[in-house]
């Protein structure tokens, strides 16, 4: 299974947010969508991803206060990315080492859509669930020995 796979199924809808805006109202726009996460973006081209991780991380550090802080100043600027064509196994990797709940999907430099480690583990449940249901079908439809296709076999 493919990211491009995860990504037909949720969609693509992106929730941006430039570096320059206040944290603020990047924090409101995350509790009003109730999304953890933006995608920072700046001239067309992704810089950041913001989430609730970084925003915690931001209050601590200047002391419980958001102030003028702009979203620059919490995002992380070097954030994990997968393309459409990376598969599942190699996501999952990848978003374990560096404890990323979210990765943005770019292709050819162009942002296609975020998954989540909430997407990514829905994707293995349900291929999962699919292939015990074929292989409980395939069990249940199992071909009979040719003793029992004989109704006069002697044991």
């Amino acid at each position: 299974m493919k990211v491009s796979d995860i990504l037909r199924v949720k969609g693509n809808t992106l929730f941006t947010v430039t570096p320059d805006e206040p944290l603020s109202r990047a924090i409101d726009a995350m509790a009003e969508k109730d999304i953890g996460s933006l995608v920072v973006m700046d001239k067309g081209e992704l810089v950041g991803m913001l989430t609730f991780r970084e925003v915690i991380q931001c209050i601590v550090r200047s002391g419980h206060a958001v102030g003028n802080t702009t979203v620059k100043g919490a995002m992380d600027d070097h954030p994990l990315t997968c393309t459409l064509e990376t598969e599942l196994d190699e996501v999952r990797r990848m978003m374990l080492d560096r404890h990323a709940r979210y990765m943005p999907v770019i292709d050819k430099r162009v942002l296609m859509g975020v998954i989540s480690f909430y997407d990514v583990a829905k994707a293995v449940v349900d291929s999962q669930n699919f292939e015990n249901k074929m292989l409980k079908a395939y069990i249940r439809d199992w071909p009979s020995s040719e003793e029992d296709e004989q109704p006069n076999a002697k044991l």
